[in-house]
Order: C-alpha cells, then structure tokens, then sequence
C-alpha cells in the first residue's frame, strides 16, 4: 500500500521540512489542497460534510500548490506530490498548462494534477468566471493543457477556448497525469473516460468495493479498462496495517491517505510534533506486500 500524507492546513514554513521528513520516513507522497479565497458569506454547500459546512474558513492557509511543490521538489528525490484537489475550471488553461508544467519540470515529473470542478460559487463569481459551465470548462481545459503540454505549436477552437498556434515553454517531460476527484456519478465518469486515477474525498471501508467496480465498469464502456488507472482513497476508519493489507489484498486497493494533521495534532503545532506523528505513522502503517 502507497500511503500519502496530506499537507492541507499546515503552516507554509513547514511545509519544507515536512516533505524532507515524509520522503525519509518512507510515504509514497504529499497531498495539497487548493482554494483561491474564502468569502465573507458562503452560502454554497460544502458536499463533503452531511451539515454543508466546511472544515476551514478564510483564516486556514491555502499556499499555491505548484509553489509549494517546486520548493519541495528541491530537498526530495523521490517523493511524490498532489493536488486533492485544484480547483481547474477558476483558472485559465494557459496559466495552469505553465505553473503545473514548470513545477513538473523542477519536480524531474513526480507531480500530479488532481483536479475537480469546484464547488464553491464564490470564488467563481469573484473571479468573473461562470459556474454553471465549470464541467464543461473543465472536459475543455483538459484537452488544451494536454496539447500545451507537448511543448510543439498547437491551436485550439472549441465552445470556452479558442486561439491559434500558440507555443509554451518549459513543458514536463511527458504529459502531467490528471486524476479526477469528487464523488458525483459526473465525476465519477470524467475519471474513467478522460482521466489517469481517480481520487476520494474519504470513504468508508465498506463502500470501496462499489467505488471500485464501478470505476471498472465506466472505463470499461469507454474502451479505456486495459490503460492505466491509479485510484486514491482516504478511508474513513482508523488505518493499521490489518486493514490496509485487507483493502490491498480483497479490493487492489493501493493508494490511501494519512489524513492531515490537525485531525489529530489541533489547528497549529509545532514542526517536531509533526515529525513526530509521521514517523508514528511510518511505523505502524508501512509494511511490504
């Protein structure tokens, strides 16, 4: 089992140290978490907690993900690093094609794009950017970074973009590998026919099965079931090696996510305490197939 750490909330100046720690203690990768800006007023629902509320307000840190990659792509040789996830549609695909890309290529290509359409109709409207058409912004942008990404002159001419030869450098090695997150059927389908993995915003044990089989099936119909899929579940349970090896053995479950610290650490702690709890959990929780 390939275990994430989820960095989401942590004090920017630990972020650094934290990815050095993680990498020595053996995690597969880092997980950043994405928002622009938090408004006043929310009046959207928060879809990953049964009251509509989010966890974080306006006062949590949300660093620019790629930024924060690059600066710990720079004290690590292994270690791999995500989004969970980046808010694609609110931006550009000409800005997210270069700040993904460049993060890429400092990262010698250890990134990931997770990405999800957003649900949050604040920021969208802050930005002048219309949130009904996110999905479909969304499918569109994917197709622009990808020819963006190939470092060649492309063009583009569809519904939300449309522009002529148009060249960027630098550009990552290969194609930066898109997982799609969220929970919807929508979402759910966007991985299996447009995406390399998928990711869980947490799910409990019991539901990964389903999940699973039905990812199958979607890529299944897409003609898609022999390409390469990579699913990422936080589970909803308290991880020992007990049942990861179950989720592994039973399901081919082989990404999960040690979720951030302020579940069991408080808002703000102190660095040491941090790697304190990563080598806890490095002990208790990796183990060989």
């Amino acid at each position: 089992m390939k275990i994430w750490q989820s960095l989401a909330f942590v004090e920017p100046d630990q972020l650094v140290p934290l990815a050095h720690c993680a990498e020595e203690c053996g995690f597969h990768g880092i997980l950043l978490s994405d928002h622009l800006a938090f408004p006043g007023k929310l009046s959207s629902k928060y879809p990953y907690a049964p009251d509509g509320k989010p966890m974080f307000d306006g006062s949590m840190p949300f660093p620019d993900p790629w930024v924060a990659i690059a600066a710990m792509a720079q004290v690590t040789n292994s270690l791999r690093f995500a989004t969970l996830v980046y808010v694609l549609p609110l931006r550009d695909p000409f800005e997210v094609a270069k700040s993904v890309g460049t993060a890429a290529v400092l990262s010698n290509d250890r990134l990931v794009l997770g990405a999800g359409v957003g649900w949050m109709k604040e920021e969208f409207d802050a930005v002048g950017i219309d949130f009904r058409t996110r999905g479909q912004r969304f499918d569109e942008m994917i197709e622009v970074m990808r020819k963006l990404w190939s470092g060649r002159m492309v063009e583009h001419h569809g519904k939300h973009f449309e522009f002529g030869p148009m060249q960027i450098s630098p550009v990552p090695g290969k194609s930066v590998p898109l997982y799609v997150g969220g929970v919807s059927e929508a979402a759910l389908r966007r991985a299996a026919t447009l995406a390399d993995g998928w990711m869980g915003a947490g799910n409990t044990p019991e539901e990964v099965p389903e999940i699973l089989a039905r990812l199958r099936e979607l890529r299944k119909k897409a003609g898609r079931e022999k390409d390469a899929f990579t699913p990422i579940v936080p589970l909803k349970a308290k991880l020992d090696r007990d049942l990861l090896r179950r989720m592994e053995g039973d399901y081919g479950l082989l990404h999960t996510v040690s979720y951030p610290f302020q579940f069991a650490l408080g808002p703000t702690s102190p660095l040491e305490k941090k790697r304190d709890f990563l080598r806890r959990m490095a002990d208790e929780l990796m183990y060989k197939a």
